[in-house]
C-alpha cells in the first residue's frame, strides 16, 4: 500500500480512454486501497480515477465526507441522465483551476463493487456530479472540456 502521485494536465494518460476490469484480484484490491490512501491525503478531493494515478483502469473510489464512503466503483455504466446542476468544481489533476460545469442532476450508474456484486446506484447532487466527472476521467475528459465559466477560487468561497 501506498500513496500515488497524481498525474496532472498534459500527462497523455488523461487523454486516453480507460480499460474494463476483467477480474478483481489482489493487485486491484491494492490499486484501491492506493487510491483511497492518495484521495484521503489530498484533503481537499472527494473523487479519484484510476487515470489520475497514472494507471488506465476503470475504477474509481469516491468518498463524500457523508459517512457512506468510500465508494469502490469498477467498470461503471451510465444507465439514465436527468435534469442539469451548473456547480463550481476542480481537480486533482488541475490544481488551482476551478470552472462552473453543467453537469446531470441525477444519473443512475451500474458498477461491479469490490466483492465482483453488481450494484445500481440513483445518485442525484453531488454524487451525481462525481460520478460523472470521474466517469469523464475513464473516458479521457477533464472537467476543463466542460467548463462554462472559469472563476477564481476567492470567488468561489463567496
Amino acid at each position: 500500500m501506498g500513496i500515488r502521485n497524481i498525474v496532472t494536465e498534459g500527462d497523455e494518460v488523461l487523454r486516453k480512454r480507460s480499460k474494463e476490469v476483467s477480474e478483481i484480484n489482489d493487485r486491484i484490491r491494492e490499486l484501491f486501497e492506493d487510491m483511497k490512501e492518495t484521495l484521503y491525503k489530498t484533503g481537499n478531493g472527494i473523487g479519484l480515477a484510476a487515470p489520475q494515478v497514472g494507471i488506465l483502469k476503470r475504477m474509481i473510489v469516491i468518498d463524500l465526507g457523508d459517512g457512506n464512503g468510500p465508494m469502490e466503483i469498477i467498470n461503471p455504466v451510465i444507465l439514465e441522465q436527468q435534469g442539469e446542476q451548473v456547480e463550481v468544481e476542480g481537480c486533482l489533476s488541475v490544481p488551482g483551476v476551478f470552472g462552473e460545469v453543467k453537469r446531470p442532476a441525477r444519473m443512475v450508474v451500474e458498477y461491479t463493487n469490490l466483492k465482483g456484486k453488481k450494484v445500481k446506484v440513483d445518485a442525484t447532487d453531488l454524487l451525481a456530479r462525481c460520478l460523472s466527472h470521474e466517469i469523464d476521467h475513464l473516458d479521457g475528459i477533464l472537467f476543463t472540456d466542460k467548463v462554462i465559466r472559469y472563476v477564481e477560487l476567492s470567488e468561489e468561497k463567496e
